[in-house]
């Protein structure tokens, strides 16, 4: 499985971007997609993620609102971000795993893609 991410960029506060990632090598309806963020000098954290059916979403506290995940098919997940605040500064990551739903762990992912910065300006 490989995971291609994109979308990121600078953008100013109060302001939105949209983030890609593009699924390869597998059946994407199998996989459970997650998207983290790691902000220099912190560990990487969960942001949200949608089951393998896409019949549920989750969200971290700090994004729950703000942000929207969804399955594109036939091999895209998106994460909408509005209302983007400095603190969202970090790079973003996706995950897969099959048959995931509702993992929140960094370990309960199989794959990894490359992230893609944000940059959010005050």
């Amino acid at each position: 499985v490989q995971l291609q991410a994109s979308g990121g960029g600078l953008v100013q506060a109060g302001g939105s971007l949209r983030l890609s990632c593009a699924i390869s090598g597998r059946s994407f309806s199998d996989y459970g997609m997650g998207w983290f963020r790691q902000a220099p000098g912190k560990e990487r954290e969960f942001v949200s993620c949608i089951t393998w059916t896409g019949s549920n979403t989750y969200y971290a506290d700090s994004v729950k609102g703000r942000f929207t995940i969804s399955k594109s098919y036939p091999n895209t997940v998106y994460l909408q971000m509005n209302s983007l605040k400095p603190e969202d500064t970090a790079v973003y990551y996706c995950a897969a795993v099959r048959r995931g739903e509702g993992i929140m762990t960094v370990k309960g992912y199989d794959y990894w893609g490359q992230g893609t910065q944000v940059t959010v300006s005050s």
